[in-house]
């Protein structure tokens, strides 16, 4: 994912431009490299080792989306409506 995306995911949904931690930022960046992993396998439907990390991403967004839902409902709310989800 090259490093302007990054700062433009960051400014878009982190509290300020050097938030890379919070699970908003962290969510969304899962979301967008899911994006480029499904393209790439769409592709490519043998690479294995690709469809192994996409799987282990997906699982991450999904415990930070649980976890994200049980602090704070309406930022879970809002995010999934952001993204699309």
């Amino acid at each position: 994912m090259a490093n302007s995306k990054v700062q433009e995911i960051i400014k878009k949904f982190g509290k300020h431009e050097k938030d890379t931690g919070s699970c908003e930022v962290q969510i969304a960046l899962l979301t967008e490299e899911i994006i480029n992993l499904t393209k790439h396998l769409q592709k490519h439907p043998k690479d294995y080792n690709s469809k192994r990390g996409l799987i282990l991403k997906i699982a991450q967004r999904r415990k930070l989306l649980k976890y994200l839902e049980r602090k704070s409902a309406t930022r879970y709310k809002k995010l999934k409506e952001l993204l699309n989800l």
